[in-house]
């Protein structure tokens, strides 16, 4: 325990240098910025400046990322109070309260209870990444390759199962990426494979052309094709406080949101979507007689303090798995997973001796950025709420323009550009048809880790598939697939029954 407070105290001294500083308050900016703009995620804006790591250093980036992923959410919120459209999947149910809070004149109050429930679960949540991250980095080290292919399938899975509308069109959008991740060089053997004759893509598909493509490129081009012209009434905003009765009201919705969203934050179950909605029903069932009535009528506090709460808990916990593991639990957490490998960085259990200072300034930069956002989103609101005037086509002409300058400046190739653009059209065709992106990201980048890990097992097992049943961890993480797959569908049935 000591260990890690001083781990943590020189974590601190990093993550406070001036230009480290700065560039957490650049990202918590940003991310809340982009939070408040419907339509564009933290995933997009990651993925559009993966570029920079070729020319900032790492621990500055992965910082400045970190604050655009947490910045979003706080900001997120606020368009879903105000407009009824969130900025972001993780703040929709935010919205179911939210919004009637505000149409009641009681906008103040909700964006309140919202930017400090974020802070109360945003804190609590990075002291838990503080204590269980390097315990559970010291377990995973333990693990062999069978029970690291059998993680990556439970990734694949849930995943693929759990975002889109559909099991086979998840597993369907997985598969692209498995595809995409074989092209290029063999990682055990060096054979090439896949390339069609193509030098370019001898060292593989870049991840950073396909999160560009398939997010920023895509949502440009998406927006221009079938969003049109849409048209928002703001509601009137009052000054951001709440009365002590909605204080009352507020903690203990933030502890139980907190406590809901961290567990589903550290698993790949799909986002903050799951612990939101969990956590709107739990408040709505554990409400008082007298403020039952304001669910769905004139909007109950807690319907926006829990779900807030819950979604900034899972959103710190998804540092867990990513560190530790390697796993990425979201899409933006799958993006953060490329910038640390453009640096050469591999995630996983040896993260924590190989850059131990990058992890510690990391988490240490939790703790400040939920100071700065705090700081941003209570006095500030009035500021984050003009952004909404910012007309639809310059903001969407201004992406493709950063996307294109980012993408061409990495290895000035008009080639990648076209593998952008390219991928950027299969993006829209995907959308269209509500096949979820997520998995194309999480198949492309731990694919050929997948794949590695599978042929070293099967060294292990003589050739024999029996290895990943003989171990208890890999036996029980295939169990746990099997269930991922199976449960949804005996419920199905169960109901139809």
């Amino acid at each position: 325990m000591l260990e890690t407070w001083n781990n943590l105290l020189g974590g601190f001294v990093t993550a406070g240098t001036p230009i480290n500083l700065l560039w957490a308050l650049a990202g918590c900016a940003l991310g809340t910025a982009i939070g408040v703009l419907p339509g564009l995620g933290p995933a997009v804006t990651v993925a559009m400046l993966l570029p920079i790591t070729g020319q900032v250093e790492a621990t500055a980036s992965m910082i400045f990322f970190a604050g655009i992923y947490y910045g979003a959410m706080y900001g997120g919120s606020t368009t879903s109070i105000l407009l009824n459209t969130p900025g972001e999947t993780g703040t929709m149910v935010t919205a179911l309260e939210g919004f009637k809070m505000a149409k009641s004149g009681r906008a103040g109050a909700a964006l309140a209870t919202s930017a400090i429930g974020s802070f109360v679960a945003g804190s609590i949540a990075t002291v838990l990444v503080t204590l269980f991250a390097p315990i559970l980095a010291e377990f995973a080290v333990k693990l062999g390759p069978p029970e690291y292919f059998c993680l990556m399938l439970l990734a694949f899975t849930t995943v693929s199962a759990v975002l889109g509308q559909s099991t086979l069109r998840g597993i369907t959008a997985l598969f692209f990426g498995l595809a995409l991740g074989l092209v290029g060089m063999d990682q055990i053997t060096g054979q090439v494979r896949y390339t069609g004759g193509v030098i370019e893509f001898m060292d593989g598909v870049e991840v950073v052309l396909v999160a560009v493509g398939l997010f920023a490129v895509t949502e440009a081009l998406y927006n221009a094709l079938y969003e049109g012209r849409s048209e928002a009434n703001l509601n009137k905003m009052n000054k951001a406080h709440m009365t002590r009765t909605e204080w009352k009201r507020s903690w203990p919705a933030w502890l139980r949101g907190t406590f809901i969203g961290f567990p589903f934050g550290t698993i790949p179950a799909g986002g903050s979507e799951i612990p939101t909605f969990l956590s709107y029903a739990t408040e709505r069932k554990l409400a008082d007689p007298e403020f039952k009535k304001e669910f769905g009528t004139t909007g109950a506090i807690e319907g926006v303090a829990g779900p807030e709460a819950a979604n900034n808990a899972a959103v710190t916990a998804t540092l867990v798995p990513l560190l530790t593991l390697g796993i990425p639990t979201s899409v933006t957490a799958a993006i953060l997973l490329s910038a640390l490998q453009n640096y050469g960085i591999n995630a996983g259990p040896q993260l924590f001796e190989t850059s131990s200072a990058l992890v510690w300034a990391l988490i240490a930069s939790l703790y400040i950025g939920n100071v700065m956002l705090l700081v941003l989103n209570l006095p500030m609101v009035g500021l984050w709420v003009k952004l909404l005037k910012i007309p639809k086509a310059p903001l969407y002409a201004g992406i493709l323009i950063f996307a294109t300058v980012g993408v061409y400046g990495m290895r000035q190739s008009s080639f990648d550009l076209f593998i952008m653009f390219g991928l950027a059209l299969v993006g829209v065709v995907l959308r269209r048809f509500d096949f979820p992106t997520a998995p194309v990201i999480v198949g492309l980048i731990l694919g050929p880790l997948a794949e590695a890990q599978f042929r070293n097992a099967m060294s292990i097992g003589e050739g024999s598939l029996a290895v990943f049943f003989e171990r208890p961890m890999s036996a029980t993480l295939l169990a746990i697939v099997v269930l991922v797959l199976v449960t949804p569908r005996l419920l199905a049935w169960h109901r139809r029954s």
